[in-house]
């Protein structure tokens, strides 16, 4: 059996039927279920296209096509955390060094002149609030570019809304221990506690905005036949 054109289209169907919704791991999925079927067809020549599509669907077992879905994820998600420890290192390097320093010397200056401690949550909550909005605008931006394109790649997920709710996330639990902060009163514990928020500014900046202008670069380094529409 030679598969056509219509065929393939009724493969990716098939995968979108059961809960692939990447059109990477479609693809990957699309084409193993293809050289599976076209190799079936040999050894039972009779055999109709949705019988020998079904009975290479069963080799994946009970969960279907699930454990491939969650191995793309963990390869993806290590591919994630490379982009994004690969932007957290420039700012520990000329020029940016000096920003990274500013943002640190501010917090630890607030926490030496001991500042009126609502003052200082205050601070925290305008922060946390655009971190917020930054994040909510960014998952608007993917709905947006997802629908318009009909099609989302893993990767691209990560970079418009994984990035965006783990800054929410990391944002959210560090202002509940910044409610603490008078007890970082040691140079130690003010350096500890500067020194997170550094990170925690630097990180959002760098998953909220950085990485989404870089991400038709990013793409199409992961994905050669990626193309932008």
């Amino acid at each position: 059996m030679k598969l056509t054109q219509l065929h393939i289209e009724e493969l990716y169907k098939f995968t979108r039927k059961h809960f692939v919704e990447h059109y990477d791991v479609q693809t990957e999925l699309v084409d193993h279920l293809a050289n599976d079927i076209e190799q079936i067809s040999k050894e039972t020549p009779n055999i109709s296209f949705e019988d020998a599509r079904d009975k290479s669907f069963k080799k994946f077992g009970i969960f279907g096509f699930m454990d491939v879905v969650e191995t793309k994820q963990k390869q993806l998600s290590k591919r994630y955390a490379k982009i994004l420890w690969k932007f957290m290192k420039e700012w520990f390097s000329i020029p940016k060094i000096i920003t990274t320093l500013f943002i640190f010397s501010f917090f630890y200056a607030l926490l030496d002149f001991k500042i009126n401690e609502n003052i200082f949550l205050i601070i925290m909550l305008i922060l946390a609030i655009i971190d917020v909005v930054l994040a909510q605008k960014l998952i608007k931006k993917s709905n947006k570019r997802f629908k318009e394109k009909e099609r989302k790649y893993m990767l691209e997920e990560m970079i418009f809304k994984t990035g965006s709710v783990n800054s929410i996330l990391i944002f959210s639990n560090f202002f509940q221990l910044s409610t603490f902060s008078d007890s970082f009163t040691s140079v130690v514990g003010k350096c500890i506690f500067a020194g997170l928020v550094t990170i925690v500014i630097i990180y959002s900046y760098i998953s909220l905005i950085v990485i989404p202008k870089k991400a038709e670069e990013l793409l199409q380094e992961t994905y050669p036949e990626y193309n932008i529409v």
